[in-house]
């Protein structure tokens, strides 16, 4: 499978002369710290099928008001589209986790993200992290100040590359946060997790994988560890079952993903 270098990759995106001045600094890539300007959030939401009202619980974002708000096990979920990297508010029963925070100064759009679907600070319990790259943990330390509730989470291999004011629950495969299932999935890093709903058939991947051109690809070499091992998690995310990608370097797939996957992974 042919890999393309980070540049060519950010173009690919379509984020113009912005996310091509910042890739030096910002890349997915060990130790590299920089600060965002980010810009706007885009959302989107699952669409399973509608359960009992809840009252008094917030609408899906991107329901019109008044809406029936969703059941409790439905899971939506919100980009925030930092350029060339997202993070992703995920929102069940009127709370939410946040996964991944971006670079240093993300914190803004993120909260701007919780402000579009009626939702505070103070509804963040979780904050769980795909991997170590600053592009992915960057905002953490001022994410989980303002969310003094939120308890962090990472793959064990990688928590202690990761800076924050207070500690990090280790979690592996199985492992159940938010009602959302941890998938291990290294390579990329020896500590990269997936996050798997199979009711609502959403993963975030973080960089386990990457989107371009509308289809999955395996990460960029020159930014994965073991590429090998890289392979082989995405061999393991192929046997899952989903229909939406959201992943941390691309557009998210909606509808179609699992299968995408696992012919992406049947090509070897």
């Amino acid at each position: 499978m042919q890999t393309i270098d980070r540049r060519t990759f950010i173009a690919d995106l379509g984020k113009g002369a912005f996310a091509l001045a910042i890739v030096g600094l910002a890349a997915c890539s060990p130790g590299t710290q920089a600060t965002a300007r980010p810009t706007a959030s885009s959302a989107g939401s699952s669409s399973p099928t509608p359960g009992s009202p809840i009252p008094g619980q917030p609408s899906a974002a991107g329901s019109p008001p008044g809406a029936v708000p969703p059941a409790r096990d439905e899971l939506t979920w919100q980009r925030v589209n930092l350029g060339f990297v997202s993070a992703y508010v995920l929102v069940r029963g009127g709370q939410a986790a946040i996964v991944d925070t971006g670079v240093g100064g993300s914190a803004g759009s993120i909260e701007g993200a919780l402000a579009g679907i009626g939702l505070e600070w103070s509804a963040v319990g979780e904050v769980i992290l795909t991997h170590k790259h600053n592009d992915h943990v960057g905002s953490l330390g001022e994410i989980m100040e303002l969310a003094p509730d939120a308890t962090g989470y990472a793959g064990a291999e990688d928590i202690s590359s990761i800076s924050a004011p207070r500690s990090i629950t280790a979690v592996g495969d199985g492992d159940t946060v938010f009602g959302l299932t941890i998938v291990t999935t290294p390579g990329h890093t020896p500590g990269s997790i997936s996050v798997h709903d199979a009711t609502n058939g959403i993963l975030v991947a973080g960089d386990a994988l990457i989107v371009e051109g509308g289809s999955p690809n395996y990460p960029g070499a020159q930014f994965t560890e073991d590429m090998d091992e890289a392979r082989r998690s995405v061999a393991k995310l192929g046997e899952l079952t989903f229909e939406t990608l959201l992943v941390g370097h691309g557009e998210p797939i909606e509808g179609g993903a699992g299968a995408a996957v696992a012919e992406l992974a049947a090509q070897g």
